[in-house]
């Protein structure tokens, strides 16, 4: 997998690319700060980001959810630290994967494979749940469409469906824009 590390501290991430780079994996940016990890994973949409969670500039939990937010990677945070209050906030940002240092290299692999699967999992979560609200957002404007038919032209509900079905044909557009069309014609 295509990889970023983020790490303050210049060892370590020489270690962690290593480490990264004998399990099989191409560590494809490097980063010694939080905002700069941001930047990188934006431009080399990595398959995982590997953050350690006390950097300069942006901790790697802000810049886990920076990271999140745009969708672009599953971020595993890396920290000597493992106090509840860190958690929580890594939880928050949509962390895939929390590691405590000292780890050894089989400790890499799961978190991996796990924050890999669970973020494809998300993603299409995100598309399915974007699509079902976009349906029902079609379907609430063809039901008042509906109704404005079927109040003013005394048609059946049916009849009105069928009379925006065939516009939408006739004008090669979907349902919804016909729909649109006409509740916008009514308030006019």
């Amino acid at each position: 997998m295509r990889v970023l590390i983020a790490d303050d501290d210049p060892i370590i991430r020489l270690d962690l690319k290593q480490m990264l780079q004998n399990l099989g994996h191409e560590v494809v940016a490097e980063a010694e700060n939080g905002k700069m990890a941001v930047e990188l994973a934006g431009q080399h949409t990595p398959d995982v980001c590997v953050l350690d969670v006390k950097m300069p500039m942006m901790d790697g939990i802000d810049a886990s959810t920076a990271i999140a937010g745009e969708g672009i990677a599953p971020v595993i945070l890396l920290t000597a630290y493992s106090d509840q209050e860190l958690i929580e906030r890594a939880k928050e940002a949509g962390v895939f994967g929390y590691l405590v240092k000292p780890f050894k290299p089989s400790d890499l692999v799961p978190a991996i494979e796990v924050a890999r699967s669970r973020f494809e999992s998300s993603e299409q979560l995100k598309k399915e749940v974007g699509s079902l609200e976009e349906s029902l957002e079609a379907r609430k404007l063809i039901e008042r469409a509906k109704g404005i038919l079927m109040e003013r032209h005394g048609l059946s509900e049916a009849d009105a469906y069928r009379r925006i079905q065939t516009q939408a044909m006739n004008a090669r557009k979907s349902m919804k824009q016909v729909a649109d069309a006409l509740i916008l014609a009514s308030e006019i």
